[in-house]
């Protein structure tokens, strides 16, 4: 018997690590956590040209939440909720730039009669 022949015996199943599907590890990696981080950085003549700095955390809305982070929440391109309120902030911010240049016209009209 060759070693290629024993490999493939079906008397001798090789033993294996216990049975985990997907949905178990994404359960366990979303509940958990887990952080990804690189730099690429491209030099010339010891000249630094680019550096890109990459993070991704992948983990579940709870687990981010717990860590600190809640980015797409305020976020305007992601939440309504944000995009209103950015919305908001801007028409106030217009609302007191016009205001306040009604009033500077208004007290100039009334300084030349």
């Amino acid at each position: 018997m060759t070693d290629l022949d024993f490999r493939h015996d079906v008397n001798h199943p090789v033993p294996g690590p216990p049975n985990t599907n997907l949905a178990d590890i994404l359960e366990r990696v979303l509940d958990k956590g887990i952080v990804i981080a690189g730099d690429i950085k491209i030099d010339l003549l010891d000249i630094e040209l680019l550096t890109i700095r990459l993070r991704l955390f992948v983990a579940s809305v709870d687990t981010a939440k717990k860590a600190g982070i809640d980015w797409w929440e305020t976020d305007p391109a992601l939440s309504s909720r944000a995009a209103r309120s950015a919305l908001r902030e801007e028409n106030l911010e217009l609302r007191a730039r016009l205001e306040s240049l009604e009033s500077g016209s208004r007290d100039t009209s009334s300084a030349d009669r």
